[in-house]
C-alpha cells in the first residue's frame, strides 16, 4: 500500500478553483511531492505531524468549490495499482543514460469519463530534453507514445497503453512581441491561462473555441473551432510552432520554414510527434456583446446569409422535437461588461433540474421531446444580453458529461442536412435527441486535414447527456446523423468520436495522401499512433 497519498479531483469547470487548491496546498506544504494526471492532482504528504497540519490547512483553506470537491475525493490510503509512487526511481535507470521519472499504474480518463486508458508509464516532462529521453526510451523499448493535455476530448484519441507524455509542465509564456501581436508559447499551456497573460499586454486570440482548460498544442492538432465565417479553426492563428520528431529531431515550421510540413502539423492529431511551442497571431485586447432571442428553424434557415451578415459571430441552437431555435450572435463592442446570469435560472432549473429530468428520461424516453420543449420555454424564450471581454464571452461553462459528435459540412448544405436530420427524427419517434444541436460556420483553410479545408463549412453539432453517469441510447441518432453528414460531404471532427476509416478519409480529403506521406517519413515506426489513428491511416 502507499500511504499519505490524497487524491483530488480538478475537474473544475472554471479554472480558478483548481489553481487556488493546487497553490494552497502545494504552497503550505513545501516538502509535499506533487504530481498531475488530467484533472486529477495527486499529492503525498511528509510523515511529520507539523507538516501535516500545513497540509490540512492548505487544502481547506481554499475555497469553497475546491475544497467540496476535494472532500468528496478524500482517501487516505490508495492502492499502488491506481496511485503512482511519487518517489520511483526514474524510468530506464538501469541502462545509466535516462534522468527522466516516470510514473506506473496511472488511470487517464478524459473529461467526461466517456474513454479512458492506462499507459503502461506515465511522464511529465518539464524540458525539450526530457521529451526527448521519453522518446529514445520507446525507441529502445519500441513503446508507443500519446502526448495528451486537457482530456477534453470526447474520443479515444489521446488513449495508449504504451507511454502517455502529459505537457502540464511545460507551460510557460516564452515571448510577447506586442509590435507584431504575436505571442509563442510552450505547447502545454491552457489556454486559460494565456487568457491572463494576455490581458496583462492588452492582446487576445480572435476566437476561441467554448472550453479553455485545453492546451494550446492540443485545441490546434485536433482542428478545434468556434464560429465566424470571416474567421477559420484556431490553427490557423498559428504563426510558427516547433515540432520534436520520432528521433528526437527538432524541426521549425511555417509558411516559409518547413512550409509543406507547416500545412500537416496545425492540425497534427498527435501523430506527427511532440510539439514543443507555438507562436499565436494575436489582436489587441476586445469587448463583445452576446445577445441571444429565440427564432424558428424555418425562419433561420431561410434568413440564413442574413444572419452571417449581421453578426461576426453568428451561431445558432435549434431544440430537437420542435422548431424552436434560439440565435445568438457575438459583435465587437464598447460597452462595459454586464450580464444576465442567473445562479437560480442557470443552475438550479438549467443545471439539476435539468439533469434529474434527463435522468427520468433515461427510463421514459418519450419524455425528451417534451423536457427539450419545456426547457426552451423556460430559459431560451426571451432576449438575452451580455457584455465581457472576449475570452469570458467566447467560452462558457460545460456542465453536463455527455457524448457528441460534431461534423463539417459545406456551408451551403446547411438546410438541406438539417431539414433532413429534423426529418428523421419525425419518421423516428422512438429515437430521441437531446437539446441543443448547435450549429456554427468557420472559414475554409488550407491546412491539410482540416475539416475546413478548400471550403467554408457549418459545424453541427449533436448531443446526448450523461445524467448522474448514465448513458441514454443512441446509436440510432448516431448512425442516422453520420449517413446524413456523409451524404452532404461531411468531415468528422478529429477530436469527437466517429466511425470512419482510412477509406472514407480518402473520400473526404483531397490532401489525405499528401498528410500520410509526410507522417510515414516523420513517423515510420508508428511510434505515435494508437487504436484511434490506426482507424485512420490503415
Amino acid at each position: 500500500m502507499v500511504k499519505n497519498i490524497m487524491r483530488v479531483n480538478l475537474a473544475f469547470e472554471n479554472s480558478q478553483p483548481r489553481r487556488t487548491l493546487m497553490r494552497s496546498c502545494v504552497g503550505h506544504s513545501p516538502q509535499a511531492h506533487f504530481l498531475t494526471l488530467g484533472h486529477t492532482l495527486f499529492l503525498e504528504k511528509p510523515d511529520s505531524a507539523k507538516t501535516t497540519d500545513c497540509w490540512n490547512h492548505g487544502l481547506h483553506g481554499c475555497c469553497l468549490e475546491a475544497r467540496e470537491e476535494a472532500v468528496d475525493f478524500f482517501r487516505p490510503t490508495l492502492s499502488s495499482r491506481h496511485v503512482p509512487s511519487l518517489m520511483e526511481k526514474p524510468a530506464g535507470k538501469a541502462q545509466g543514460q535516462y534522468k527522466v521519472h516516470g510514473y506506473k499504474g496511472v488511470k487517464f480518463q478524459n473529461w467526461a469519463r466517456t474513454y479512458g486508458c492506462c499507459p503502461e508509464m506515465y511522464y511529465q516532462p518539464t524540458s525539450v530534453e526530457e521529451i526527448r529521453e521519453v522518446l529514445a526510451l520507446a525507441r529502445q523499448q519500441n513503446k508507443r507514445v500519446k502526448v495528451v493535455g486537457g482530456g477534453h476530448s470526447p474520443s479515444d484519441i489521446a488513449c495508449t497503453d504504451g507511454f502517455m507524455i502529459h505537457m502540464g509542465k511545460m507551460n510557460r509564456v516564452l515571448q510577447v512581441d506586442r509590435e507584431k501581436k504575436q505571442v509563442t508559447v510552450q505547447a502545454g499551456i491552457l489556454l486559460t491561462d494565456l487568457h491572463s497573460e494576455l490581458d496583462k499586454h492588452g492582446l487576445a486570440m480572435s476566437n476561441l473555441g467554448a472550453v479553455s482548460d485545453v492546451t494550446t498544442g492540443g485545441v490546434i492538432g485536433s482542428g478545434t473551432h468556434n464560429t465566424g465565417i470571416k474567421h477559420g479553426i484556431l490553427a490557423t492563428q498559428v504563426v510558427s510552432l516547433t515540432l520534436m520528431t520520432a528521433d528526437g529531431t527538432i524541426l521549425e515550421c511555417s509558411e516559409s520554414n518547413n512550409a509543406e510540413l507547416f500545412q500537416a502539423a496545425r492540425v497534427h492529431l498527435g501523430c506527427l510527434g511532440v510539439i514543443l511551442s507555438l507562436t499565436l497571431q494575436c489582436v489587441p485586447q476586445f469587448h463583445l456583446q452576446e445577445t441571444s432571442f429565440p427564432s424558428t428553424l424555418k425562419e433561420v434557415l431561410d434568413n440564413l446569409d442574413s444572419h452571417l451578415k449581421k453578426s461576426e459571430y453568428f451561431r445558432f441552437l435549434w431544440f430537437p422535437h420542435s422548431e424552436n431555435v434560439s440565435v445568438i450572435y457575438q459583435d465587437h463592442t464598447n460597452k462595459p461588461p454586464s450580464s444576465s446570469a442567473s445562479w437560480f435560472w442557470d443552475y438550479v432549473i438549467g443545471f439539476y433540474l435539468l439533469e434529474f429530468l434527463l435522468w427520468i428520461s433515461t427510463f421514459l424516453p418519450y419524455l425528451v421531446g417534451w423536457i427539450n420543449r419545456f426547457f426552451f420555454w423556460l430559459l431560451f424564450n426571451g432576449k438575452r444580453e451580455n457584455c465581457n471581454l472576449s475570452h469570458k464571452i467566447f467560452t462558457y461553462e460545460c456542465r453536463f458529461k455527455q457524448h457528441v459528435q460534431d461534423w463539417a459540412i459545406p456551408r451551403e448544405k446547411t438546410k438541406e442536412a438539417l431539414l433532413e436530420l429534423k426529418a428523421m427524427l419525425e419518421a423516428n419517434p422512438k429515437v430521441v435527441a437531446h437539446y441543443p444541436v448547435e450549429v456554427r460556420f468557420t472559414k475554409g483553410d488550407d491546412i491539410l486535414l482540416s475539416p475546413c479545408f478548400q471550403r467554408d463549412s457549418c459545424y453541427m453539432n449533436i448531443i446526448m447527456y450523461r445524467p448522474y453517469g448514465k448513458d441514454m441510447p443512441r446509436l440510432d441518432y448516431w448512425l442516422a446523423y453520420e449517413t446524413i453528414m456523409k451524404k452532404v460531404g461531411g468531415r468528422p471532427h478529429w477530436a469527437k468520436a466517429h466511425n470512419c476509416t482510412r477509406k472514407d478519409f480518402e473520400k473526404m480529403y483531397p490532401a489525405f495522401p499528401k498528410f500520410c506521406a509526410i507522417r510515414e517519413k516523420l513517423d515510420p515506426t508508428g511510434m505515435f499512433l494508437n487504436a484511434y489513428l490506426e482507424k485512420v491511416f490503415y
